[in-house]
């Protein structure tokens, strides 16, 4: 029996998925949403509310702020209500409103309805924490684009976890947002000087890696900027998933009974085309899956939403495609 007093003391560490059955490639999934936030965000902002205590920048009255698309907010939410602390998210018109009901029902958001700074969302949201910041002395920001307790939160625990479970690992995918969970995992392996492949996995549109910028409408991965934590040095190879992609494997798992997030819609689309490319049946690969699907109803789940955003590609596509490749028969019609 475990017992637990804060919501971030549990977390399920050791569950993999095998998506094989579902697209003819096997990287196994690391799966991170099981815990009271959600998502893997939880590792993140425990590390970053933690380290900002024993710096001494957050103390009793302090007003925790942060920019956050949704599971960081939903994660650091669940952190400072446990810990008695007021917190403020500011996010954007593209959370999703399970997100937002969410961190509502534990703290305060503040929605930016539209691009309105130069940085689109995230330079609206980070300019309004600026403000905030400002404005009130109180005020904490933990700054999770460019805060090293996002990537350390990953060198310990997550990387570790992944090498004892499988200590002839080839290849591990990693989704890119504010690459924490990559750079985290990716300098473990390298300290170690372990033969491990690194591959990160972002989203058609953003500039992270240096990518030509385009909407993206499913909020997780992907940036608008470069991020502050990312060296390349430390990556071994970069795979861009379009959007529509991201909702035909979630749709794919979700057939086999996995409800999984946006992000790792995305992290499973670029590994399974990056084996296929390969024709990679001997490689032990692991690919880090965030966060689950109910967050996800809304959109990557809800027809008309996708048919109007992506037409009816991703709604039509069925059986083990790879990413990136036309289905080899239509569906049937949506309902």
């Amino acid at each position: 029996m475990s017992v637990i007093s804060v919501p971030q003391d549990f977390n399920e560490e050791d569950l993999y998925v095998d998506v094989e059955p579902v697209f003819g490639r096997s990287p196994l999934l690391k799966c991170e949403g099981f815990n009271f936030a959600g998502s893997i965000k939880l590792k993140a902002a425990a590390e970053m509310v933690a380290s900002a205590e024993r710096g001494g920048s957050l103390r009793a009255g302090s007003v925790l702020v942060e920019s956050s698309s949704g599971n960081l907010g939903v994660a650091l939410s669940m952190i400072a209500a446990s810990k008695g602390y007021r917190f403020v998210c500011v996010t954007d018109s593209r959370c999703n409103l399970t997100t937002r009901l969410l961190m509502e029902a534990l703290g305060e958001v503040r929605c930016v309805a539209g691009e309105e700074s130069d940085g689109g969302f995230l330079g609206a949201r980070l300019d309004y924490v600026r403000g905030l910041c400002a404005a009130d002395e109180r005020c904490v920001w933990l700054s999770q684009y460019a805060n090293p307790a996002n990537w350390r939160a990953h060198y310990l625990p997550t990387a570790p976890e992944i090498a004892r479970s499988f200590p002839d690992l080839d290849v591990l995918f990693v989704g890119a947002g504010t690459t924490g969970p990559l750079m985290g995992c990716a300098r473990y392996f390298r300290d170690l000087r372990l033969p491990v492949r690194i591959v990160a996995v972002d989203t058609v549109g953003s500039v992270a890696f240096g990518g030509a910028p385009g909407r993206r409408m499913i909020p997780g991965l992907g940036m608008s900027m470069r991020p502050p934590l990312l060296d390349e040095s430390y990556v071994d190879e970069v795979v861009r998933v379009e959007e529509a992609d991201t909702i035909r494997a979630c749709r794919r798992l979700a057939g086999r009974g996995f409800l999984f997030g946006g992000s790792t819609g995305t992290v499973v689309s670029g590994a399974v085309d990056w084996l296929d490319r390969r024709r990679a049946r001997d490689l032990t690969a692991v690919a880090v899956a965030p966060d689950l699907g109910e967050r996800y109803l809304d959109t990557v789940y809800q027809d008309n939403w996708v048919r109007d955003l992506y037409g009816r590609g991703p709604l039509d596509a069925v059986g083990p495609v790879p990413a990136g490749r036309a289905p080899a028969a239509p569906g049937p019609p949506a309902a």
